[in-house]
């Protein structure tokens, strides 16, 4: 299972967290069921059990089916006993929401936004619109647990920092869970968009591949990394910026790192919308090169396939060298994916090694431009219900009244 935090080890202390991932997952749903799968005495299963119903976590959901005599009463999740805010925040756009504790949307929006500006006027307006979206919900700030921002920058996720972001002026070193702690006493939780991405996509059609790939092709070009159903970082949350590989034969394209040759300046969004307006059509962004493909813009459609080929011959070094068992195409050209995909598959099998792409599946993504609220909905969800996190809650809140808020950990 794919986590923000640590989880406990199986040879741990069965504590109340472990109750509650056995009845989240559906594992044992009864007291007697948590009983047998964790060799707890029933008098301690009750303790544990009785935990988890003081912090609304867990109800009682009715019977079941007996064989004989009074039904055993089944145990629930509530879902309903808080909620997440989650902001995925790209170049130009950005999708915020509010979920419920199993990742379901409860209120939602995508805006049009510049992310080129002070980190203090970006988060004001993410407050804002958290703000107003609890409202939709039904829902009050104290009824949030956690919060979850993707940002397209690498970040230190211990911190909660950008790294030295190209696009971002004055957000590298930027605390993000610092300046919500100003309004909000709970995680927060700061992560690379792609990562985010990758993680919602993975978490809800590919959990049965271990190891993905998920490039997301906007206005940048970024790459998220699960490895082993975890979402592989790096040493300095830099791992699969693969917008800033140089491609050969392209020492006349400056790209805004600085560097000549990038793979982002010759087919990123950005890169192909000014292509198209030099060539005389109305493009400056990537969603302009979206729409014109699909209005049978020939130029358009052609970029977007020389695109696909320039992407696939630095995605075939990276099927050569990480082997996943899929890779997954998202962003907005992802939008125009016959395309984009065709020239793709040119070159990033062709260059590959056969047993590197046996089994390799190749598709763009299903949740669209909605990958990366799930992720970050999925990312701080599997943080505060860590078995570890909710022991702590627990031990910290024990003789409270029942019903008592969470604590922030």
């Amino acid at each position: 299972m794919l986590t923000a935090g640590e989880s406990q080890s199986l040879g741990a202390p069965v504590g109340a967290g472990r109750v509650l991932g056995l009845i989240r997952d559906g594992e044992a749903v009864t007291r007697a069921d948590i009983a047998r799968r964790t060799g707890l005495a029933r008098s301690t299963v009750a303790q544990r059990v009785e935990a988890l119903m003081a912090h609304r976590l867990v109800y009682e959901a009715g019977g079941s089916a007996s064989t004989g005599g009074r039904p055993p009463t089944v145990l629930a999740f509530n879902r309903a006993a808080g909620v997440v805010l989650v902001a995925a925040l790209g170049a130009t756009h950005a999708r915020l929401s509010v979920t419920d504790l199993s990742g379901a949307p409860l209120a939602e929006r995508a805006y049009d936004m510049d992310i080129a500006r002070l980190p203090e006027q970006i988060l004001f307006w993410v407050n804002e619109r958290f703000t107003e979206l609890l409202a939709e919900a039904g829902r009050a700030g104290e009824d949030v647990r956690g919060i979850g921002v993707g940002i397209p920058a690498p970040v230190a996720f211990s911190r909660g920092e950008a790294v030295a972001p190209p696009m971002m002026p004055g957000w590298d070193g930027f605390s993000i869970p610092d300046w919500f702690a100003k309004h909000y006493d709970v995680p927060v939780l700061v992560d690379n968009d792609v990562n985010i991405m990758a993680l919602g996509e993975h978490w809800t059609h590919w959990r049965h591949c271990e190891h993905l790939l998920y490039v997301k092709v906007g206005t940048g070009i970024g790459c998220g990394i699960i490895s082993g159903n975890r979402i592989h970082r790096g040493a300095q949350g830099a791992a699969g910026d693969i917008g800033h590989v140089r491609l050969a034969g392209h020492t006349d394209v400056i790209c805004r790192c600085g560097n000549m040759g990038c793979l982002e300046a010759v087919a990123g969004g950005r890169a192909l919308a000014a292509r198209l307006a030099k060539a005389g059509l109305e493009a400056t962004t990537a969603r302009d090169v979206v729409r014109l493909v699909r209005e049978g813009e020939p130029e358009a459609a052609q970029a977007v396939r020389d695109a696909g080929r320039a992407i696939g011959e630095v995605l075939a070094e990276c099927i050569n060298f990480f082997n996943p068992g899929a890779v997954i195409i998202g962003g907005d050209l992802s939008e125009v994916h016959q395309q984009l995909l065709a020239g793709m598959r040119e070159m990033s099998f062709g260059r590959s090694l056969p047993m590197a792409t046996r089994d390799l599946r190749l598709g763009h993504s299903q949740l669209g431009d909605r990958a990366g609220v799930v992720g970050a909905a999925i990312m701080v969800i599997e943080h505060v219900l860590d078995p570890a996190v909710v022991d702590r809650i627990v031990q910290a809140d024990a003789g409270l009244p029942r019903g008592r808020q969470w604590s922030a950990v």
